[in-house]
């Protein structure tokens, strides 16, 4: 090929790819609030209809801040195993409802007490994971159960529950051995997206007219580790990518489109940036993420990349990532 005719191919090459791609602007992910000491590991989080913000942690503990990153309370919540995951305020009734992930149920806490009570048991004994819960406009209750590949679905007040879908892309053998975990809908309740993180996979679940789950597929692979899981009003995914230590932005192809975050280290035992994010929300113009700063050798699993970072963190953090550009 002569020079020329090189030039040209590389002039044409670079015109299509600056027309077909763009770059990912990652965003600066900041600290918002330090959650109190001895709160425990924050995993999951959820904001209430003034923008308030409630994290949930492995202590058994219900963190309240304002939107500026404020501590309002902090609540232990009681009964409960202290194993808590996924938290949400009912859209309808208002109820704060929270997993507690070893007691295998879904609990409705007092936000201002932490009195539980029981809304629903998940079957299976031991060998059921509640983890996350998410809504249908009827006011319906959807549970992922992370060991059993499962979602689950009860009424607004709860009761006894239903295998809404189970399937074998909701299991895992893979790293860690938590198989179904975020769940969302998408705006006009057409698809849930399930995020299996130990297959690095986000799966598609097709809801019939009837709201009967249908064809359950691969929507994309290769995130490493993705937790929770939101999809805002554009139908933009946005994922919790736990051990990248990043949010993965997916349009509803399963396409990529955007990657927000890094780990910048940990200073003075605080999280600089992003480490183990399992979960977020949004309220259209930030991300509001906790850092889990999960040491897995403390649950009995092999230890990953950033468990020497994780063993060092002492006071956990709620970081915050403005979506339409990057804070300076």
């Amino acid at each position: 090929m002569s020079l020329q005719k090189l030039l040209l191919v590389l002039l044409v090459s670079t015109t299509i790819f600056s027309q077909g791609a763009h770059a990912w602007e990652r965003g600066k992910a900041k600290t918002l609030a330090l959650l109190p000491e001895g709160s425990g590991n924050p995993e999951a989080i959820a904001m209430d209809a003034a923008g308030d913000l409630y994290a949930s942690t492995f202590a058994g503990h219900v963190v309240h801040f304002d939107r500026k990153g404020r501590l309002v309370s902090d609540i232990v919540v009681t009964p409960s195993s202290g194993l808590l995951l996924d938290l949400a305020f009912h859209p309808q009734t208002g109820d704060l409802l929270v997993i507690d992930f070893g007691a295998q149920q879904v609990m409705k806490v007092d936000p201002a007490t932490g009195a539980a009570a029981l809304f629903a048991q998940i079957p299976g004994g031991a060998g059921a994971a509640p983890n996350v819960l998410t809504f249908d406009k009827a006011g319906n209750v959807y549970i992922s159960d992370s060991f059993q590949g499962v979602v689950w679905r009860t009424g607004a007040t709860g009761g006894a529950v239903e295998s809404w879908v189970a399937d074998p892309l909701l299991t895992t053998g893979g790293f860690p051995p938590f198989a179904a975990n975020g769940i969302a809908f998408d705006a006009d309740e057409s698809v849930m997206y399930v995020a299996n993180t130990g297959n690095d996979t986000i799966v598609k679940v097709d809801v019939q007219a009837d709201g009967s789950a249908g064809t359950v597929s691969l929507l994309t692979q290769s995130i490493n580790g993705p937790d929770g899981l939101i999809v805002d009003g554009q139908g933009t995914i946005w994922v919790a990518a736990n051990q990248a230590n990043e949010i993965v932005a997916l349009d509803p192809s399963g396409k990529a489109i955007a990657v927000k975050g890094d780990f910048e280290g940990v200073e003075n035992g605080v999280v600089k940036g992003l480490l183990f994010p399992s979960d977020l929300v949004s309220d259209g113009k930030y991300l509001y993420v906790v850092n889990f700063a999960l040491d897995t050798t403390a649950l009995g699993l092999p230890q990953n990349f950033v468990t020497a970072y994780t063993q060092q963190v002492t006071r956990h953090s709620i970081a915050r990532i403005r979506l339409d550009r990057d804070e300076h």
